[in-house]
């Protein structure tokens, strides 16, 4: 697995959001990628997982692409595929590109579970500046998935969290995220939208993960006929 680059920006910021508890890590990034002006400048290449194409607005939407916010010289990297399995190698693709641009710092947007129905609260691992923003630092936890693999094998790595419910699209905790983005990056995007379109970003979403989730089934079936 690597990733393919039509431009090559120096020293950018890289966040990261993938699939994950409440599916924040795609919503918080495909919120900036609307709201910040982006342009798509890249593209994973893999065959470790099965050819999905999505259509959003009657446009062919690449299932893992990067972005690029020039006037942030910011990069986002947005997926709606489910990665089991492959985190490590999207993990090694990504620690792969931040080293070629010579990248400033990967940040990794996540969902973190959550007991009852506690205000949502956001939690990092890194830079300890983070804190100066409204988050507390995470001093005790397991971290899994991509952002788990980015931690151990590409530094400088940070990681926010926002409490939410296991399973249910969390546009709220999303939201908490990028004003905490905000804050912290002075990234001048307005998180009041996102409330806003919550449930459209939800929806939306979910349909998308289910489509890729049922793709993934569906190989998985044709392999087992096919050996059985």
């Amino acid at each position: 697995m690597r990733i393919e680059l039509d431009k090559h920006p120096k020293e950018p910021t890289i966040i990261v959001g993938f699939p994950g508890v409440g599916l924040v890590g795609p919503i918080v990034t495909e919120f900036l990628i609307d709201h910040m002006k982006t342009e798509q400048i890249g593209r994973f290449i893999y065959d470790e997982l099965p050819p999905t194409a999505a259509i959003h607005k009657g446009r062919l939407v690449h299932p893992m692409s990067v972005h690029y916010s020039e006037a942030h010289n910011t990069i986002i990297i947005y997926t709606i595929l489910n990665l089991k399995k492959q985190e490590w190698s999207v993990a090694h693709a990504i620690a792969d590109l931040a080293k070629e641009l010579n990248a400033k710092t990967i940040t990794c947007i996540d969902g973190a579970n959550s007991i009852g129905d506690e205000q949502t609260q956001l939690y990092f691992f890194g830079d300890e500046q983070l804190a100066q923003h409204g988050a507390k630092r995470m001093d005790e936890s397991v971290i899994m998935g991509v952002s788990g693999a980015l931690l151990l094998c590409s530094r400088p790595t940070n990681c926010i969290f926002a409490s939410t419910q296991l399973e249910m699209p969390d546009s709220k905790a999303a939201a908490e995220i990028v004003k905490f983005l905000d804050k912290a990056m002075g990234l001048q995007v307005d998180y009041q939208p996102l409330l806003e379109q919550a449930k459209t970003f939800e929806d939306k979403l979910k349909g998308m993960m289910s489509q890729s989730q049922k793709a993934l089934t569906e190989q998985d079936r044709k392999s087992m006929d096919y050996l059985g």
